[in-house]
């Protein structure tokens, strides 16, 4: 199947002031990733929180500028933000943010908001945008009486179907969700997560799906990122990623999420947070948590390779068998 997104080595770099008189750092949000996601698949970006994971979502919408490297859509690069080029293609490609009541203006009924787009790119007539707007109310599971409140008069769960709908008004082909459920009960969680598996079936979507939660990445995922300090660590089929994670992050992350059969007694904790991004660790970012450091781990930044299939790792410990002798010896 052929690509819809190809992120070729973007970076992003801040600078903040440490303190309030403090000198000015250089933090690097996004260092070098690489991405594709093919049409009609979704691909699940994980990681801690401040690994990177919501800066490459608006990067790859074209939201933010790289410093580096290039996103492509349909094969064309994203345009510059705000040029009529980049209209377009934002018409094929929409967002999903985390906080629904604060993705909604609560001076304006639901239904207004969901034809908003319709009326931003000039899509149908009048009378064919209502008609639309009542369609995409059906499609996510709300009715007529709930396009008529205003946000504040729904639920969580109701607030994020209308996210929903406003996103998928225009028809997009991509969706970015930044952590869509994160604010949301469980049992709301699982129903808004079937709603867009759902959905993505009916309409072919492709989706860059952000969560720090493994459970729902793995439920909605074709293929998974995992992302650490601004850089891709592991990459592979959710289902073989999932089974046999290979780096000791990944196999941090998986130990701790949920899952039937698996004792607790099994859990890997990792020591201390993640490291600042604007004193990143010499060496591979990993190591000052890594319980299987070794002495090169601390001076040379593992690269992403392949391992078997379309599975990469970026960690000298099971990159290959002439990388383990190197250490062993």
């Amino acid at each position: 199947m052929s690509a819809l997104v190809e992120v070729s080595a973007i970076a992003r770099t801040y600078t903040m002031r440490a303190g309030l008189f403090g000198r000015t750092v250089d933090v690097h949000a996004v260092d070098g990733v690489s991405l594709t996601i093919r049409k009609g698949e979704t691909l699940g970006l994980v990681g801690e929180s401040g690994s990177g994971k919501s800066t490459t979502g608006r990067i790859v919408l074209g939201l933010e500028p790289p410093d580096r490297g290039e996103v492509r859509f349909d094969g064309a690069p994203i345009a510059g933000a705000g040029t009529p080029q980049w209209r377009a293609q934002r018409a094929r490609m929409q967002m999903i943010f985390q906080d629904p009541l604060g993705a909604l203006d609560r001076r304006l009924p639901v239904a207004e908001q969901i034809r908003e787009p319709l009326d931003i790119h000039g899509i149908a007539t009048p009378t064919e945008r209502e008609a639309r707007v009542k369609e995409l109310l059906r499609s996510v599971e709300l009715t007529e009486q709930h396009g008529a409140r205003y946000p504040g008069a729904l639920s969580g769960g109701q607030r994020q179907r209308a996210v929903l709908a406003r996103a998928l008004a225009t028809r997009p082909e991509f969706l970015v969700c930044d952590e869509p459920v994160s604010a949301l009960d469980v049992s709301i969680q699982a129903q808004v997560v079937n709603l867009l598996a759902d959905l993505q079936a009916q309409l072919a979507l492709t989706m860059l799906f952000i969560s720090h939660d493994l459970r729902v990445v793995r439920q909605i995922s074709n293929s998974v990122a995992v992302m650490y300090l601004g850089r891709i660590v592991e990459y592979g089929s959710a289902d073989d990623l999932f089974a046999r994670p290979e780096h000791p992050y990944t196999q941090a992350l998986v130990s701790a999420s949920p899952a039937p059969g698996r004792r607790s007694a099994g859990r890997i904790v990792l020591a201390g947070d993640p490291p600042n991004p604007a004193a990143r660790p010499a060496g591979c970012a990993f190591h000052p948590r890594c319980p299987r450091a070794v002495a090169r781990c601390k001076t040379e930044v593992p690269q992403l390779a392949s391992i078997s299939g379309d599975r990469q790792v970026a960690c000298h410990l099971v990159a290959g068998p002439q990388a383990q002798s190197r250490d062993a010896a």
